[in-house]
């Protein structure tokens, strides 16, 4: 996309009398020469005056913009708002947003250019006080009392700005409220800057366009897609540390199953295998994250505030986490919990320090401003492309040229794929192709075989898997669609080389530094040569699967008895011993860790 220069005088009619306050005006940004002729706030990023030259030249009721996190949705959004509040078009503002935190991020950046938003208004209060141009409300209090808002919008000529738009489609009393509530607006305008929903709930107010095969394809107004920001500097460029390494778990049924992480197996045992490397008590997240605070030490050698960031599954693993992270580095975490009502606060504060780690759930994949964010470990077993991208976005926040951002990731298939794809557009697509079904009766069979299969509960999915051991290695590293490095084991040269890149490298001197090392990397595997051949001694193999049904059996003994992880035993086990996970072990290893668990029992410790 071609981006155009904004040199007209005012992007909107300043022919009406109704102009903004003498403050408000001051606070307007270069946009309005004639009310900040000093200049006091930076000019606009291209794409910003590109899409709002478009967004004044057409004065759409719908305009959808898609932008890359990371690249000023909101700025552009608030230049839209100022603009339409200034000519007369609309006396009101409403922003809905996904969470509570983001109405006040909404209030606090409205705030800047001179438009008072209340971000505390609740449905009980019916209405704002006067001294507010609008409110910032969630897509929850919406879908709760959409004729209020309706009301609210008749009201007065509204311009409602509708941030993640896919959010509108997160339950069917959401995406209908929206509607009930908007379609009256005098102009609303959507931003996105994911990928859009992977199912078939269709947004409210977005404009779909049949490709004549069956499917229903989104179809935005102004695009900035993540290369087109990586090219103009707007966002960070993204190195994927990826970890492998060996699992291993065991079944309902009791079966003892080991796998390699990102090897080619079936749908059940990677996401099993997955989930053992996330298991908080597991050798694998503890080397990753001791692995993500090296790469964070570096990054702060050039960028003393830099921040990093955990993404867990659940709370339980976030507590978790964040105290492997204290024995690490010494700091206590900020701990952010999804049901937790200070979360925003604590956000806050991290954002404005320059503490070292944070650890949070899902809630802080999306919207959540902390620009500090250079090192990320995306330790949670979500794989949609959506979440994915909203996660990266965390930490593509471009301050000074030259910042990178690290993402640390399982060696996991999709997610893989995900980061590879990073640069894609999507559109979101709705099938809409008829449903084919029994010639007879007319139903559609996968439906009904869906309907009657049994859900398994929550504990009885828990009790299908106990993690047993996990051992990480490094793997790669992704960077702008190549693969670099062949693996190591964790500590040693090849790893701690792509850990201690520099901080501050732009796209093209990353590049040359990863090809530098890959280089290396060869060089020193060449002259090392391969290793001297040795004659196997045969195994018996009935005498290892002995050993290894004894030490299960003693661990999980010890497990009951001690009250510690069945993961954390074995881990213990090996550092104490020596030699790979049980899957690997000899039976000489494995004996010898039998031995250990016996003295436990007899008192020697």
């Amino acid at each position: 996309m071609v981006h155009a220069v904004n040199t007209t005088p005012s992007l909107f009619s300043a022919s009406d009398p109704r102009q903004p306050s003498e403050a408000a005006a001051r606070s307007l940004p270069v946009a309005y020469p004639e009310r900040a002729a000093w200049g006091t706030v930076p000019k606009l990023r291209a794409w910003q005056s590109e899409a709002l030259e478009l967004y004044r030249s057409t004065a759409p009721k719908d305009f959808l913009a898609v932008a890359t996190p990371g690249a000023g949705k909101t700025t552009f959004a608030l230049q839209v708002a100022a603009g339409l509040l200034s000519e007369g078009t609309v006396r009101r503002v409403t922003v809905v947003a996904p969470t509570e935190h983001l109405k006040t991020q909404w209030a606090d950046a409205a705030a800047r250019v001179g438009i008072s938003l209340d971000p505390n208004f609740s449905n009980a209060q019916g209405a704002h006080g006067s001294h507010y141009q609008g409110v910032a409300v969630t897509y929850a209090q919406i879908g709760m009392h959409p004729a209020l808002h309706r009301a609210r919008t008749e009201a007065e000529r509204t311009l409602v700005i509708l941030d993640e738009i896919h959010h509108a489609g997160d339950s069917r009393t959401w995406g209908d409220g929206v509607r009930e509530a908007f379609d009256p607006a005098t102009r609303r305008l959507a931003l996105t800057g994911t990928p859009f929903r992977s199912d078939d709930s269709e947004i409210p107010f977005v404009t779909y366009e049949e490709d004549g095969e069956g499917f229903a394809r989104s179809k935005a107004d102004y695009t900035y897609g993540y290369g087109e920001a990586l090219r103009d500097h707007v966002v960070r460029p993204v190195l994927f540390m990826t970890y492998s390494g060996r699992m291993h778990w065991r079944t309902k049924t009791g079966d003892e199953v080991s796998a390699q992480l990102g090897a080619l197996e079936t749908k059940d045992i990677t996401q099993q295998a997955w989930r053992t490397a996330l298991d908080p008590a597991g050798e694998w997240i503890q080397s990753v994250l001791s692995a993500a605070d090296r790469r964070l030490t570096e990054v702060r050698r050039h960028v003393p505030d830099a921040g990093g960031l955990v993404i867990a599954t659940d709370q339980k693993a976030a507590r978790a986490y964040a105290a492997t992270l204290r024995e690490i580095c010494g700091e206590d975490p900020t701990v952010v919990l999804s049901d937790d009502a200070g979360a925003g606060a604590r956000i806050e504060e991290f954002s404005a320090s320059t503490d070292r780690w944070m650890v949070a759930v899902r809630m802080v994949s999306e919207g959540v401003d902390v620009p500090r964010l250079a090192v990320g470990v995306y330790a949670t077993s979500t794989s949609t492309p959506m979440f994915f991208a909203q996660a990266v976005g965390r930490f593509v926040r471009s301050r000074t040229r030259g910042e990178t951002a690290s993402v640390f990731l399982p060696t996991v298939p999709i997610l893989m794929a995900h980061a590879a794809e990073l640069e894609a557009e999507r559109d979101h697509v709705l099938d809409r192709r008829p449903k084919t079904g029994d010639p007879e009766t007319g139903l559609d069979e996968s439906l009904i075989e869906q309907a009657n299969r049994p859900e398994q509960t929550s504990d009885q999915l828990e009790m299908s898997f106990e993690a047993l051991e996990s051992e990480a290695s490094f793997d790669r590293v992704l960077f702008d669609g190549g693969e670099y490095g062949a693996g190591g084991m964790i500590g040693s040269e090849d790893e701690q080389e792509f850990l201690g890149i520099p901080g501050l490298l732009d796209a093209d001197q990353m590049r040359t530094v990863l090809q530098q090392q890959q280089a290396q990397q060869q060089e020193r595997r060449q002259k090392s040569g391969p290793a001297p051949a040795q004659t196997p001694g045969v195994v018996d193999h009935r005498r290892l699967m002995e050993l290894r049904k004894e030490l299960s059996t003693l661990v999980s003994a010890w497990s009951k008895k001690s009250g510690s992880p069945h993961g954390s035993v074995h881990n213990t086990l090996r550092s104490r011993s020596g030699g790979p996970a049980v899957a690997q072990a000899s039976a000489e290893q494995i004996q010898a860790r039998i031995d250990i668990v016996r003295g436990w029992f007899v008192g020697r410790r």
